[in-house]
């Protein structure tokens, strides 16, 4: 018990320091003063420091240029060292971005997340999360009561069918879908193109819109999809589109719109963008290096 005491200690004293330390608009850390530990007491959430702002060099010879080199990359610059290992709150703050991106592989999308976005939910072929990470080749796979389900809601033939799936991270579909497909639905109907409902599939990888294709024949399909989870984000999206997506598709004839989050395109100005695309796509009847072509 006191081997866990002094852990709690040490964390809460490095957190502690790391809240005062990184100052307003990531002033340069200060020397270190011991934060007294307490029952009871809570704590920051590592994962909420902005890196990009949190000067952790102490009195940079060339302050400007740090703060110009952090602020052009999420990647992490500048961490400074204890001799030569990392500081504690450097190696507290990469375990803590580690478990977020676990965490956003590892979760569901919650079934009120999903009936609050009118989304028919089906599944594929993978069981779990573990066969979904260990079988890609089920994920690309629906089964019959899941196709069925699907033409029930679908009528065949739609210009674009719009599919939402948790991927790689169930964050990054509720953290950015609720803005994103409004924008998109709203874009399409502004230029006249008509969509089926959106499905929602559990379990999906991007080529599970080739079923998706055979079974209603769209026009073309959008997949809006979690991207592998990083350091950087967990709540990253991709867009896939698809003009006359059928099974064997290459996956050169997608068009593809990624880096969707807060930090990178944010999700209201992707979904006008997509819906953009998707009429170019439709008009042009190609996409992929089809359509660039």
């Amino acid at each position: 018990m006191a081997l866990e005491d002094n852990i709690r200690t040490i964390v809460e004293q490095v957190i502690g320091e790391l809240d005062r330390r990184r100052g307003p608009a990531g002033d340069s850390p200060q020397p270190a003063t011991a934060v007294p530990a307490g029952e009871g007491m809570e704590l920051s959430d590592l994962s909420g420091v902005d890196l990009q702002r949190y000067l952790q060099v102490p009195n940079p010879v060339n302050r400007l240029h740090y703060e110009e080199m952090k602020l052009s990359t999420p990647a992490r610059l500048g961490v400074w060292r204890c001799g030569t290992r990392p500081l504690t709150d450097t190696l507290l703050r990469f375990r803590a971005d580690h478990a977020v991106a676990q965490d956003s592989v590892m979760g569901e999308v919650s079934a009120d997340f999903i009936a609050k976005m009118n989304m028919v939910a089906v599944q594929t072929l993978c069981q779990d999360k573990d066969e979904y990470l260990t079988r890609p080749d089920l994920g690309r796979r629906l089964g019959n009561d899941a196709l069925e389900q699907i033409r029930q809601a679908c009528p065949k033939g739609a210009q674009v069918q719009i599919v939402v799936a948790d991927g790689l991270s169930s964050k990054a579909a509720e953290a950015n879908v609720p803005d994103l497909l409004p924008a998109l639905i709203q874009g399409l109907s502004s230029v006249g193109v008509k969509c089926n409902p959106p499905l929602f599939i559990k379990y999906a990888r991007v080529a599970v819109m080739d079923v998706i294709g055979e079974e209603l024949q769209p026009q073309a399909a959008v997949i809006l999809i979690g991207e592998r989870p990083g350091l950087g984000t967990a709540e990253s999206l991709s867009a896939y589109i698809g003009y006359h997506p059928r099974a064997g598709m290459l996956e050169s004839e997608r068009t593809v719109l990624s880096n969707i989050h807060r930090g990178g395109t944010p999700a209201a100005e992707a979904g006008a963008h997509l819906s953009t695309l998707v009429k170019k796509i439709l008009d042009a009847k190609a996409s992929g290096v089809k359509l660039e072509g």
